[in-house]
């Protein structure tokens, strides 16, 4: 864990219906001081929208260039999956593209604006390049009502969410586009 970083427990009812995903997950995140509260909640809604056997939590997009926000390893240790959140740019996204079958994008910024920065650069597979965007008032609302100690559940299905933050609820659409 990082130094300084302030400690948050989640316990996650996940049910991602559209990938027929329906875990129990019981998560400590490190919030690293640099890290803001939104980006904080998009990394944690994107490892629950991504998850999979062999997901881990990277610094990547805090202090570290050699690993994204969340990613996936397979048994034998490689990276299949990498997951970046916020605003990565295009050198960063085409080496995730290469060094993984997979790469995303989860984002709680303009997603306009993301792709704009994008265009015209190179971007290995970018047609295969996943961005998934969060209205900011959503993720804002959200980490607003964020403690040390959070009990969430979570419902994906048909480009909608369905969040309940200790006895809270909050509802958003997950706008889909892809960096090519």
């Amino acid at each position: 864990m990082a130094t300084g970083a302030t400690i948050h427990t989640f316990e996650i009812h996940l049910a991602d219906v559209d990938r027929g995903v329906y875990e129990e997950l019981s998560l400590r995140v490190a919030r690293h001081p640099s890290e803001t509260a939104p980006f904080m909640v998009t990394r944690i809604l994107a490892y629950c929208l991504e998850y999979a056997e062999g997901i881990a939590f990277g610094a990547g997009g805090i202090s570290s260039t050699d690993e994204p926000a969340v990613f996936v390893r397979d048994l034998t240790g490689r990276i299949t999956d990498w997951i970046e959140v916020g605003a990565p740019d295009a050198q960063r996204l085409h080496h995730a593209s290469k060094l993984a079958d997979r790469a995303a994008v989860y984002t709680h910024r303009d997603p306009e604006k993301l792709l704009a920065a994008w265009q015209g650069k190179t971007i290995h597979r970018a047609d295969a390049v996943v961005l998934r965007a969060f209205d900011r008032s959503f993720i804002d609302a959200v980490a607003a009502e964020i403690g040390r100690r959070n009990t969430l559940t979570l419902s994906a299905t048909e480009g909608q969410m369905y969040l309940e933050l200790d006895g809270k609820t909050f509802e958003a659409q997950i706008s889909d586009y892809t960096a090519g």
